[in-house]
């Protein structure tokens, strides 16, 4: 069974810079695509960013394509996202999933996912 862990979510200005951990255990960190994904209040679960099960493949959302930056860590089976720039509207709860059809920017194509971190960026 895939457990996943969020961590490093918290409270930042507008145009500040946070980044989060998942932490994988199981087999699906080096087996399949993983995905960051959120949701905002009143809104419905977004696609945020994702990389391959080799991590030589990347994909993102338009709105925070060269703001964001996935990667993986296979020696602490970690997903990390580097957020800069933030916005306002970046805030959301931030989830991490497994995506074992590969990479996906469809959120339902995504399972197993993690309990989220909250994202707040201040005006």
């Amino acid at each position: 069974q895939v457990q996943l862990v969020e961590s490093g979510g918290g409270l930042v200005q507008a145009g500040g810079s946070l980044r989060l951990s998942c932490a994988v255990s199981g087999r699906a960190f080096s087996t399949y695509a993983m995905g960051w994904l959120r949701q905002a209040p009143g809104k419905e679960r977004e696609f945020v960013a994702a990389i391959s099960w080799s991590g030589d493949k990347t994909i993102y959302r338009g709105s925070v394509r060269g703001r964001f930056t996935i990667s993986k860590d296979n020696a602490k089976n970690t997903v990390y996202l580097q957020m800069s720039s933030l916005k306002p509207e970046d805030t959301a709860v931030y989830y991490c999933a497994v995506s074992r059809g590969g990479l996906a920017s469809r959120p339902g194509a995504y399972d197993s996912w993690g309990q989220g971190t909250q994202v707040t960026v201040s005006s």
